[in-house]
């Protein structure tokens, strides 16, 4: 019956759009324990509130579902074409510019859940949807659904990592899938690629030096990242974009992971800057950027600006430093100001300098226009 039922689970799946399903047991995987505490202990998630309970919990499906015994991990597909637009926007994660995925891989994983559960004739399945603590990588892994990269996201064969991973968690004893035994071998490019270096090659990542995590803080960009940061507003997709396998597999998501819209992959900075809240809810809601709020995407555009270097944006960087309510915002503004570094950009930062009232502003004013002032001596310091 077990092996009927898991048949069952895969082309319920399968009919729904899921790429690839695989199962695993439910047992506490300790290693993979040990090397997230050894992650945390290094200091590579600050930005995220993880600490050894969290991999304790992550590790062990049956903190889930009391009784757990087996996993069905799903892969579901979302690759879609590269977006592209002219000077001044911003680049998005393939991730984020269709409607949330959540609540498509949720109805999925329902999906497959009731099929379980009536199959069973009692409720025996919990779903796991990137909402909970589950090591799901790691589960995947171990599932045979496909091998960690050196850019620490899942390789599935023939999709690539451009997929989305769910996780039915089930009382029933189903029969395991085996693991894959595959690496990168030598193949160090998406390390390569990094433009923060945050892929060391060992298959780990420092997450504080990652775009996507960057993009994705409440608080300050660290000064040294902006410039590596790019024209990427939220995500980033080097690592992924220049992946063989990934590469190779093409894009696999259809018509269901298009953008919302005509600007979602590619939105236009100096709007962005602008973003108020009801546009915000509006236009963004909807999609997996919709959680962090309007400030998070009005000071990633204004970083996106200053590296643009383009005199034509002072004008709305210069509104933003003086009006938006968001004092990071500002602080990220003052700091686009200074790298554009125009006789209007350096004027309005030390005009600004002196009404501010935020010592974190007027502290991003003063590293802003340090190059450009002159030390007794009359010289540039």
């Amino acid at each position: 019956m077990s092996e009927a039922i898991k048949e069952l689970a895969v082309r319920t799946a399968l009919a729904m759009g899921a790429g690839a399903v695989r199962v695993t047991s439910a047992r506490a995987d300790e290693e993979s324990r040990r090397r997230m505490q050894a992650a945390f202990a290094r200091r590579d998630f600050l930005c995220w509130s993880y600490d050894d309970e969290y991999a304790r919990r992550a590790t062990d499906p049956g903190e889930l579902c009391v009784g757990a015994r087996s996993v069905l991990c799903i892969a579901l597909p979302y690759a879609t074409p590269a977006q592209r637009a002219g000077p001044l926007h911003g680049r998005v994660s393939n991730y984020a510019w269709s409607a949330d995925y959540h609540r498509r891989l949720r109805t999925l994983l329902d999906a497959v859940a009731h099929a379980i559960d009536d199959a069973a004739g009692k409720r025996v399945t919990t779903v796991a949807c990137d909402t909970r603590p589950l090591a799901e990588r790691a589960l995947a892994a171990r599932a045979g659904l496909g091998w960690i990269g050196k850019h620490t996201n899942l390789i599935s064969p023939g999709l690539g990592s451009f997929v989305f991973l769910g996780e039915v968690v089930t009382t029933l004893e189903l029969p395991p899938d085996e693991s894959i035994v595959k690496s990168c071998g030598s193949c160090a490019r998406c390390v390569e690629a990094c433009p923060t270096r945050a892929l060391r090659g060992d298959y780990s990542i420092d997450a504080n030096r990652c775009i996507s995590d960057l993009t994705q803080r409440t608080d300050a960009i660290p000064a040294a990242m902006r410039p590596l940061i790019g024209d990427w507003v939220w995500g980033c997709d080097i690592c992924q974009l220049v992946c063989p396998p990934t590469r190779d597999a093409g894009p696999q998501g259809g018509a269901a992971w298009a953008p919302v819209d005509q600007e979602a992959g590619r939105p236009g900075l100096v709007e962005l800057l602008r973003l108020r809240s009801s546009a915000f809810k509006k236009r963004f809601r909807p999609t997996a950027m919709g959680w962090r709020g309007a400030a998070v995407l009005r000071r990633n555009a204004a970083v996106a600006l200053g590296n643009a270097l383009d005199r034509s944006t002072v004008g709305p960087l210069v509104e933003s430093l003086c009006g938006d309510p968001h004092p990071m915002v500002r602080g990220h503004a003052a700091w686009a100001l200074g790298r554009i570094g125009s006789p209007a950009a350096l004027g309005a930062l030390r005009g600004q300098s002196n009404v501010e009232r935020s010592q974190e502003v007027r502290a991003e004013i003063s590293m802003a226009l340090q190059p450009f002032e002159r030390s007794p001596s009359g010289m540039l310091d």
